[in-house]
């Protein structure tokens, strides 16, 4: 399944697909300009079908850089393939959900 990465006005980025090492270009590029391009990000990554490290790397990535220009930065959405990830590193403090329900 290709990468689909949607971006909205205020800020909320959709991704679709498969975030992995073949797509990881794709993505960052995507990430760091809705990063530049808003005064808040809302990543919902309830589409997507599949995640490995690179695509891990990538939002960690992004989130470093929307704190370092101080622009707030938050998951919405993760589907069981993000989820999983997540919890494998013990990175599941990233999802707002998550630490809204704990």
């Amino acid at each position: 399944m290709p990468l689909v990465i949607n971006t909205t006005e205020n800020g909320q980025v959709r991704i679709e697909g498969e975030m992995n090492i073949y797509n990881a270009g794709e993505l960052k590029q995507g990430l760091m300009n809705a990063i530049r391009d808003s005064n808040g990000v809302s990543l919902d990554l309830s589409g997507v079908s599949e995640m490995d490290s690179a695509g891990l790397q990538v939002v960690l990535l992004a989130w470093r850089e929307a704190g370092r220009r101080t622009v707030p930065f938050r998951l919405i959405g993760m589907s069981g393939a993000v989820e999983s990830v997540l919890s494998l590193f013990d990175l599941k403090e990233l999802s707002e959900e998550y630490r809204e329900n704990p």
